[in-house]
């Protein structure tokens, strides 16, 4: 297989890791991409979520990932009280290697969400999402180690594609379940559990075929406000895909400025932890029913030499249209 100086970082972690896909140290922030459970899990007549994440800023434009989504609730004058049904959409974009690779994925979910008591303070969900994956290889945008010169890639390649760009898709399945639960208004707690790949797709660029490993992660998380003013939020996930593994756990504290108003105002400061890899530092604000969050990827693995120990910028954006109907569902927040 051609190799490509340009990918170094990529290939390292794939010797190390065995590769993963593209995922968000504010994992809780971006509900469709952890589990297709999660899609209309939420108070409002519509959730719409936005991520953006800069991984090893120090190495020229190393990994972008872009998010997107939007998820409603439907036929809610058809089913129970203490059900839901929600139905959503996401929009990925991954570029690598200076944009020499892009992956873009586009997705449909759906979810039914099962009242468990009558006050529906516990729920079941069950979820399914398809993916559509495409991948592009900019063969002009590659450096090869050919090329490299005292004065850097300015040297001659010997490398030669028929294509100036390489390209793959897949269609893709995949599924999750999650337990919501509440004791009283004053606090939530949920755990889930999310298989992506179940189809096992193929990728093919040059006559060769790769088989994608499915990914499995559970996740959990909760909160308890302690008063009016001040709670706790608590989350953390482990995933698997292939030979490659993740645990992440943490949490963040919540002040509210303002209990008493229509439009609370509440600051967020936290920490998670990905073990072998990095502590994340966590801030975010929330006004009324849009949440923005700011963390920073501090890495402490064998890389830190390479990364000049920064793993990565990211910011999430979340609001919730209000709903005027009186059918609250319990739901996570972290």
């Amino acid at each position: 297989m051609k190799r490509f100086l340009a990918l170094f970082l990529l290939i390292a972690i794939h010797e190390v890791g065995y590769s993963q896909d593209p995922h968000y140290s504010q994992f809780f922030a971006s509900p469709l991409t952890l589990n297709p459970a999660l899609t209309g899990k939420f108070n409002g007549a519509y959730r719409i979520a936005g991520n953006h994440r800069n991984q090893w800023p120090s190495i020229n434009n190393a990994f972008i990932t872009n998010t997107a989504s939007i998820d409603f609730h439907i036929l809610q004058n058809k089913i129970s009280a203490n059900d839901a049904w929600g139905v959503g959409f996401t929009f990925l974009n991954d570029n690598s290697a200076n944009s020499a690779v892009k992956f873009n994925y586009a997705s449909f979910s759906t979810a039914y969400h099962k009242g468990l008591d009558e006050d529906g303070n516990n729920q079941l969900s069950i979820g399914i999402q398809a993916t559509y994956a495409n991948m592009n290889i900019n063969t002009l945008n590659l450096k090869f180690e050919d090329q490299l010169t005292t004065l850097g890639f300015t040297g001659t390649t010997s490398e030669v594609f028929n294509n100036s760009t390489l390209q793959s898709s897949y269609f893709d399945i995949n599924a999750g379940v999650l337990f919501n639960g509440s004791t009283g208004e004053n606090n939530n707690y949920y755990a889930g559990i999310s298989m992506y790949h179940i189809n096992k797709p193929y990728q093919k660029f040059t006559g060769t075929e790769y088989s994608l490993n499915a990914r499995i992660t559970a996740h959990f998380g909760g909160y308890y406000m302690f008063n009016d003013n001040f709670g706790f939020h608590l989350s953390g996930l482990h995933s698997m895909q292939g030979r490659s593994n993740e645990t992440v756990i943490g949490g963040a504290a919540e002040f509210i400025a303002n209990p008493d108003m229509r439009n609370r105002v509440s600051l967020y400061a936290g920490t998670w932890l990905r073990f072998n890899d990095a502590f994340i530092p966590y801030i975010g604000i929330e006004y009324s029913n849009t949440r923005l969050g700011i963390s920073y990827d501090v890495n402490t693995s064998s890389l830190q030499t390479a990364s000049a120990s920064r793993g990565g910028l990211e910011i999430s954006l979340i609001y919730n249209h209000p709903t005027n109907n009186d059918r609250p569902i319990a739901c996570p927040k972290f």
